[in-house]
């Protein structure tokens, strides 16, 4: 699937597209995959003419020849699946050397109507919604034009499909079985077998960080790379006046009293308490303990981290992550911020954050 940075990047590129009124792109979709592929169902890549891309799938030899059938499409308009596994794409199934399989959707971008979902998708994205988007893209065992459905708790944000039952049924695989992941699904539609991609889309994670110091400055330029969301807190006004904060970063003024009230937290953020100051960092975790975040960490040492636990009402060692960070030796800030972003990313994923090398399964999961 796409990261949130992805869609946000792909759904900006459709959208000018879409005002410029071209034709001349491709929408490409991982369908289905089995085994150890570079990506997962749902990951997207926008293929122009010229043979430019936005949101590069891998960049290998799979990428070169999905690029070719392409540009195909983009001259004919006809829209193609393309299968890479034992069967057919076999020269390029050997170069991926992954062992996977993988089958594509190649759909040109003929009208406006082929990217109006972006619109939507992006404002959800944008708002800070969790969303499901619903791709309905085969019939019969053969490409169709898309249609899109797009839909949170609250109900139905954007409908292409037309035909109430097989959203419903869509839906109802979704809240049945509660996918972490893209599926493909067949399910009966309209006079006919409908293959439909379900995705769950989430916004890019949010992290704050409680102190405004050196260290807290060193979290910008990685969280920029992930396309993350930075909020910096700290009590004291003037410290925050004194920072020429990076576009895009967020600053708040509070106390631990007020920073639930004003520090929006949901199962998409992260908290990092860090104000070199154990009595205050204490104050701030007590506030932060039933929130929602996914995510709680602290920098300190072992002694330090105990008494922040103990003092801060965290029964359990895993709700709160400290001393933050994972073990990789680090040392400065900016390796510090690495190893603190990579157990955010294990404690988002579920992950155990061993090594590759000494673990079984596909590295996905």
């Amino acid at each position: 699937m796409n990261s949130a940075q992805e869609w946000r990047i792909l759904l900006h590129a459709l959208r000018d597209l879409r005002a410029a009124a071209s034709a001349d792109a491709a929408l490409v979709t991982l369908v289905r995959t089995h085994g150890s592929t570079f990506r997962r169902a749902g990951t997207r890549m926008l293929v122009h003419a010229d043979s430019r891309v936005v949101c590069e799938l891998s960049g290998g030899c799979p990428q070169r020849d999905i690029v070719l059938r392409s540009q195909e499409s983009i001259a004919d308009g006809t829209p193609q699946t393309v299968a890479y596994n034992a069967e057919s794409g076999m020269d390029v199934l050997l170069e991926m050397g992954c062992g996977g399989e993988l089958e594509v959707l190649i759909e040109p971008l003929l009208d406006p109507a082929s990217t109006a979902f972006a619109k939507p998708l992006l404002a959800c994205i944008e708002n800070r919604r969790h969303v499901w988007l619903a791709t309905w893209f085969g019939r019969d065992g053969r490409p169709a034009p898309t249609r899109h459905l797009i839909w949170n708790a609250d109900g139905v944000v954007h409908d292409e499909f037309d035909d109430a039952v097989l959203a419903r049924a869509v839906a109802a695989v979704v809240e049945r079985d509660g996918l972490s992941h893209a599926l493909t699904l067949r399910l009966p539609a309209l006079g006919c077998e409908a293959e439909v991609l379900v995705e769950p889309v989430s916004p890019p994670h949010a992290l704050a960080i409680i102190g405004t110091n050196a260290a807290a400055k060193a979290f910008v330029p990685v969280i920029d790379l992930l396309g993350w969301q930075l909020t910096l807190v700290d009590s004291d006004p003037r410290r925050l006046a004194a920072e020429q904060l990076a576009p895009g970063v967020r600053a708040i003024c509070a106390g631990p009293a007020r920073v639930r009230e004003l520090l929006p937290l949901d199962a998409d953020s992260s908290v990092l308490v860090m104000t070199h100051n154990v009595e205050q960092d204490i104050a701030y975790l007590a506030a932060l303990r039933d929130s929602s975040a996914v995510y709680i960490g602290a920098l300190g040492s072992r002694e330090r981290a105990e008494r922040m636990r103990d003092d801060g009402g965290y029964s359990s060692a895993r709700r709160l992550h400290a001393p933050a960070g994972l073990d990789v030796g680090s040392e400065t800030p900016t390796e510090i911020a690495m190893s603190v972003v990579a157990e955010i990313l294990m404690a988002l994923n579920r992950r155990g954050g061993g090594p590759l090398y000494s673990l079984g399964g596909t590295i996905h999961g």
